[in-house]
């Protein structure tokens, strides 16, 4: 029989685990506990459980505590890249960011993506699987033991799409923000999608009070689709249609993230084109000069552009501020370290 992943459980499903295992309801809670506050990384950390118990547990069920592969560290700023190991030998990665308002990570939620965005290193070799709920929260817990700081922040924009893993997301959401875990805010909570509309109105139902952030990257469904495969298949109008539902569900507004390659989507024009897009919408735009991945032909505008579009926003009325860039000096964005990781092990094999 296949072990259950204990991690992943609620802690009303756990309290199950533990009468059938023939344990006192109160241990479901000191378990949970271990897990989820003191950030146990197995069984054997949890000293006041009874051995016989916790050697239960070990046999019952799978303990998801992810080894760190290898750490990236800016010299700039002190940006955190940390790849991690996942028990079937793939690698997945995260980023530790310190702000002014508290630490923020960045973490994924698929190993690889298969949503084909021109300009991600995360798709480039396709989708591999989804991250377990355990497996995303571990990132964030394995961060908090290394570097010994809470976070205040969590963002679902690493590798991956997060909505294409939408049933572990929510769970991941609802164990993330339990007053019994770390309880972090759900408005202290991103999630990034590419724009899978269906997924976006299911989110919607859900009336959650974390912040949706889409993927847009064009004002234009034609220049959508050179960017973007997912534009194939769900317009513009459609997103704006979903995107208001969101808001009027939720009461929470949108964020428009727009990265900005040299040539491709930084004119006026594009400016004036987006400005229009959204005119009316409660919004904010974020704008980011994208990150070069090396396996894409994709540059980054300069600053002028950058600044000029901010500029041609703002005077339209629009709410948008550039990103402050983190981690330059590293493997900065998505996917990068993981790719790198694999493309060394291959050389090792020749």
């Amino acid at each position: 029989m296949e072990k259950k992943d204990i991690k992943s459980l609620t802690l009303a499903e756990l309290k199950t685990e533990m009468e059938e295992m023939g344990q006192k309801p109160f241990r479901a809670k000191q378990l949970y506990e271990w897990m989820h506050r003191k950030l146990a990384r197995g069984f054997d950390e949890m000293t006041n459980l009874p051995l016989a118990m916790r050697e239960q547990c070990g046999v019952s069920y799978t303990y998801t505590a992810l080894p760190i592969v290898a750490v990236q560290e800016s010299a700039v700023d002190g940006t955190k890249k940390y790849l991690f190991a996942l028990e079937d030998g793939n690698v997945v990665e995260s980023v530790w960011m310190r702000y002014k308002h508290g630490n923020s990570v960045c973490i994924s939620s698929q190993v690889g993506c298969r949503m084909g965005c021109r300009f991600c290193a995360s798709t480039i070799d396709g989708l591999v699987r989804n991250l377990t709920p355990a497996e995303m929260l571990d990132q964030i817990y394995a961060i908090t033991r290394e570097t010994g700081e809470r976070v205040s922040n969590v963002v679902v924009m690493g590798s991956g799409e997060p909505l294409d893993n939408y049933e572990n997301l929510l769970r991941f959401l609802t164990l993330l923000t339990d007053e019994n875990g770390l309880h972090i805010s759900q408005r202290s909570v991103t999630v990034s999608t590419c724009g899978l509309v269906p997924k976006m109105r299911e989110l919607a139902q859900e009336k959650l009070q974390i912040t949706l952030a889409l993927s847009l990257h064009a004002a234009t469904d034609e220049k959508r689709r050179e960017i973007m495969p997912i534009a194939d298949r769900y317009s513009l109008a459609e997103l704006m249609e979903v995107c208001g539902d969101y808001f009027a569900q939720t009461g929470r507004r949108i964020t428009f993230e727009y990265s900005l390659v040299r040539d491709v989507n930084d004119t006026r024009e594009d400016a004036e084109t987006l400005a229009a897009l959204i005119r009316g919408m409660n919004c904010h735009v974020n704008l980011i000069p994208v990150n070069p991945v090396r396996e894409r032909a994709y540059v980054q505008s300069d600053r002028r552009a950058v600044e000029a579009f901010a500029e041609t926003l703002q005077r339209k009325g629009v709410n948008a501020t550039v990103r402050r860039e983190l981690g330059r000096d590293i493997d900065g964005a998505c996917g990068q370290l993981r790719r790198r990781f694999l493309e060394d092990g291959k050389r090792a094999d020749t």
